[in-house]
């Protein structure tokens, strides 16, 4: 028997397949075959009132005598059918969210994407309409549809089906702020010179994870599912890695200061008279050879974690060496001598 996934399934996995992608969606794709129809008992966009037509009379004729009115067929009564949809008539549709049950509503920061509950010819669920306000009113016409809501990284889908009257929904994303900031003892990193990676899940936790936000600089507010995540900060472009582990919960912003025990380094080839060589290749290896950076430059800045290592540069065919220690916090300059 084959395996048939709803829609709302299909839209959501789509979606966060295209998280990288552009905002505005164009069209989701998703089995031209397979997809469930909406449940039973929904009424479908073409349904008519069921009022049957005006009624001819003869004034000259005579009364007759009443006859006998037969059984209505099984099927929905009068005044089912006179409640059902008109084609065309369109349908206020009224949606805001909150970040849980007795919890705030979200004011800021929300996307409203609409979609059709059916595939086109092709296959494909078409975006109807979408809105980026915290308390969006669209007008449908009657049918079937998908509502996608999202802020940041968290989201919530619901199925509605829109008949004759005003249809209101609230979402529930239960979903919190993370927050972050690099520092070195008590200064703090400038902005400029560190980003954060977040995965979702302890750094612990085995298997591979693809990280939900990539470059976050600091001072940005991320919203993501309430949960567990592992922070990756980067300071420079050298060995200054940290990873932190975070816990963050709904409506709640959680600041997380990550502190790296680092120190940025100028390199520089000096002649005799002190003056720094121009067109030197540089390479900076750990006591066990490995290459934490390399670049050529007269004054060439990166930034070591605290530890021991060896520069190693080159200049007009000949090779330098020295070796130098980082402290936390200590910004230094280390001079190759050329002899």
């Amino acid at each position: 028997m084959a395996l048939r996934l709803s829609p709302i399934v299909l839209i959501a996995a789509a979606i966060l397949a295209s998280a990288a992608g552009p905002a505005r969606a164009q069209a989701l794709q998703g089995p031209a075959q397979g997809v469930p129809s909406m449940p039973a008992g929904a009424p479908s966009a073409g349904i008519g009132l069921g009022v049957p037509g005006p009624t001819l009379t003869n004034p000259d004729a005579r009364p007759q005598a009443p006859q006998q009115v037969p059984a209505a067929p099984a099927g929905p009564s009068t005044l089912q059918q006179q409640m059902a949809p008109v084609p065309g008539l369109p349908v206020a549709l009224y949606l805001n969210a909150r970040f849980g049950k007795d919890q705030n509503a979200i004011s800021n920061g929300l996307i409203w994407r609409i979609y059709s509950s059916q595939p086109d010819a092709t296959g494909a669920y078409r975006i109807v309409k979408e809105e980026r306000v915290p308390a969006p009113a669209f007008v449908l016409p009657p049918g079937g549809y998908i509502i996608h809501a999202s802020v940041g990284q968290a989201t919530a889908v619901k199925q509605v089906t829109l008949r004759s009257e005003t249809v209101r929904e609230t979402f529930e994303i239960p979903a919190g702020g993370i927050r972050i900031e690099g520092r070195v003892g008590d200064v703090k990193i400038p902005a400029g010179q560190i980003t954060f990676h977040i995965f979702k899940g302890s750094q612990f936790e085995p298997g591979d994870k693809r990280a939900l936000a990539q470059g976050v600089a600091t001072g940005d507010i991320v919203m993501v599912p309430e949960g567990v995540y592992n922070i990756v900060s980067n300071y420079g472009d050298g060995n200054a890695v940290v990873r932190s582990d975070v816990r963050v919960q709904t409506n709640r912003l959680t600041d997380v200061t990550v502190t790296h025990r680092a120190a940025v380094i100028t390199l520089k080839l000096v002649a005799q008279g002190g003056d720094a060589l121009a067109n030197t290749a540089w390479s900076v290896l750990t006591p066990g050879g490995d290459v934490i950076k390399e670049s050529i430059g007269a004054f060439p800045r990166v930034v070591l974690g605290e530890g021991e290592y060896r520069a190693i540069a080159r200049n007009e065919g000949k090779v330098y060496e020295r070796d130098f220690k980082v402290v936390t916090g200590v910004d230094s300059e280390i001079a190759v001598v050329a002899r």
